[in-house]
C-alpha cells in the first residue's frame, strides 16, 4: 500500500541521466521508466511529487561527521546531527569516535547505530578507534567493534605516531575487510599551531602548522599501508603534497583513498586575517596553490570522495580569542550546494564523489547505487541551478563558514528507505517511526 512516484526528474541511472520516473514502494525503488508504460495498479494510491527541472541520485554518504554523541551533546547529538544530515542530502554518515567516552569498545558502536535507527533520519555508522582512548597506547577492541558493525577505525583528531601499533592494527584490519584512517598530522610539527605556516602566519605572528606536518605522516602510513596490504584512507587532504604521494603510492599498488572537505576546496589561510574563530579547523586551511591542486585532484580522482568533518561547537566555545578557539566547522547541511558551485561538475561527477565512492570505503551495500528497480530507496532529489544563501541551521552549532555564502545548487527532498526525511518547503518533516509505511 501507499509508495511515491517521482515523475519528470532527470534520473541517474546506472546507464547516465535519464529524463524518466522513479517509483518507490516498500522502501525500494520498483520501477523505473516513463509514467505511461506504468500500470494502473503502480499508480494508484501513490502520493505523486514532481521533479521536472530536477536531479533525482543517490543519497550522499558522509564518511566523516562528528555527532558528538555520546557526551558532548551541548555541541550537538544524533537527532539534530540526523536533522542537518538530510537537509544536506545524506542517507548515511560515519560517525567519528571522539566522543565522550571515545568509541573504542562494541557496546559505545552499538550505542550509536542504536540512537541513530531511533532518529530514523540517516544511517548513521559508527567508527571505531584503532587505540583505546584514542591515547596511542595500546589497540582497542578491534575485534569487538568489528562485530558491532565498524568497518572504519579512526582516532580522528590526533594521529597514531606508534608505527608499530599502526602495523599491528593494519595486520588485524586487513584480513578482515577493515579500513584505517588517518587524522594526519605529526604531533611534533603541529605542536603550538594554530593556523597553516607561511606567509599569512608570519604576517599575524601566529605558530603555524607546516604542511609538511601532514605529508610526513601520510608518507610513514603508505609505506606501513604498502608493508601489510592494508586498506589505508587519507582523511581531510589540506595539501598538494599529499595528493603526490598518493598517486605514487597507488601506482605501487597501495591500496589508499583519500577524502577533502568543502572547506578546503574554498577557503585559504586568509581567511584567518579576519581572526575569526569559525575560520580556525583542524587541517587548517592552507594555500591558494593548495586548493587549485585539491580542486584538481578531485577531479581527476585522486581524491575519492568529499567528506564534511562536520565539527560543531556551541556559539560560547567559538566566542573567544583565535588561538583560544577549538578547531572545527560544521559542513552537512552545505556540502552539496559548497562542491557544486566551487567544482561546477557533471552531475554524475558530483555524485561518485559524494554518494557512490564513500559507499564503498564505507562498506554500505544499501546506499550510493545508481537508480534501478531493486535498489533501497536513498535517494536525493537536487536542484542543479538554484542559487540560495544560508542563513540558518538545523545543526545546534552555527560555526560554518558558508554562513552567508551565496551557493548555487540546493538539496530539495532526502528520502531515507522510501521516507521522505527532507523537504526544503517544509523544514518540519518528522522522523519516521521504525517499521512506518510509505508517505500516503
Amino acid at each position: 500500500m501507499g509508495g511515491i512516484l517521482l515523475t519528470g526528474g532527470g534520473v541517474l541511472t546506472p546507464a547516465g541521466e535519464v529524463r524518466t520516473d522513479v517509483l518507490i514502494e516498500g522502501g525500494r525503488v520498483t520501477a523505473v521508466g516513463p509514467r505511461p508504460e506504468m500500470t494502473e495498479r503502480t499508480l494508484a494510491d501513490r502520493t505523486v511529487i514532481d521533479v521536472s527541472g530536477l536531479v533525482v541520485g543517490p543519497g550522499f554518504v558522509d564518511l566523516h561527521a562528528h555527532l558528538r554523541e555520546p557526551g558532548q551533546e551541548w555541541k550537538e547529538d544524533i537527532t539534530s546531527g540526523s536533522r542537518a544530515a538530510a537537509a544536506g542530502g545524506f542517507t548515511a554518515v560515519v560517525a567519528m569516535p571522539n566522543t565522550d567516552p571515545p568509541t573504542d569498545a562494541g557496546h559505545l558502536a552499538r550505542y550509536v547505530s542504536d540512537r541513530g535507527r531511533q532518529v530514523g533520519l540517516v544511517d548513521v555508522i559508527p567508527a571505531g578507534c584503532i587505540t583505546m582512548g584514542m591515547e596511542g597506547l595500546r589497540l582497542s577492541h578491534l575485534d569487538d567493534l568489528f562485530a558491532a558493525g565498524v568497518r572504519l577505525f579512526t582516532d580522528d583528531g590526533v594521529t597514531v605516531a606508534d608505527s608499530g601499533l599502526l602495523r599491528r592494527a593494519m595486520e588485524y584490519l586487513q584480513s578482515r575487510g577493515g579500513v584505517i584512517a588517518q587524522h594526519a598530522e605529526d604531533p611534533g610539527l603541529g605542536r603550538g599551531g594554530h593556523m597553516h605556516e607561511g606567509r599569512v602566519s608570519s604576517l599575524l605572528g601566529m605558530g603555524g602548522i607546516p604542511t609538511q606536518a601532514e605529508t610526513v605522516i601520510v608518507a610513514r602510513d603508505l609505506a606501513v599501508a604498502e608493508l601489510t596490504g592494508a586498506a589505508y584512507h587519507v582523511q581531510h587532504v589540506s595539501c598538494a603534497g599529499t595528493l603526490d604521494l598518493i598517486e605514487s603510492a597507488r601506482r605501487r599498488g597501495v591500496n589508499v583513498t583519500a577524502e577533502v572537505t568543502p572547506h578546503h576546496l574554498w577557503f585559504s589561510d586568509q581567511q584567518v586575517l579576519s581572526m575569526d574563530p569559525v575560520a580556525k579547523m583542524y587541517p587548517p586551511l592552507r594555500t591558494p596553490a593548495d586548493i587549485e591542486a585539491l580542486l584538481d585532484g578531485l577531479r581527476d580522482g585522486v581524491i575519492d570522495a568529499v567528506a564534511t568533518d562536520h565539527a560543531p561547537h556551541a556559539a560560547h566555545e567559538k566566542d573567544v580569542p583565535f588561538e583560544e578557539a577549538p578547531k572545527g566547522v560544521t559542513g552537512l547541511e552545505t556540502a552539496f550546494s559548497a562542491v557544486r558551485t566551487v567544482l561546477d561538475p557533471n552531475p554524475r561527477l558530483l555524485f561518485e564523489r559524494m554518494s557512490v565512492t564513500p559507499a564503498t570505503i564505507a562498506s554500505l551495500e544499501g546506499h550510493g547505487n545508481w537508480i534501478e528497480p531493486g535498489i533501497p530507496a536513498n535517494l536525493v532529489v537536487v536542484d542543479w541551478h538554484e542559487q540560495w544563501t544560508p542563513e540558518t541551521f538545523l545543526s545546534k552549532s552555527a560555526n560554518s563558514l558558508f554562513a552567508g555564502v551565496p551557493l548555487v545548487g540546493r538539496v530539495r527532498f532526502t528520502f531515507r528507505e522510501g521516507r521522505l526525511t527532507h523537504d526544503s518547503a517544509r523544514l518540519d518533516v518528522p522522523a519516521p517511526s521504525p517499521g512506518a509505511g510509505g508517505l500516503r
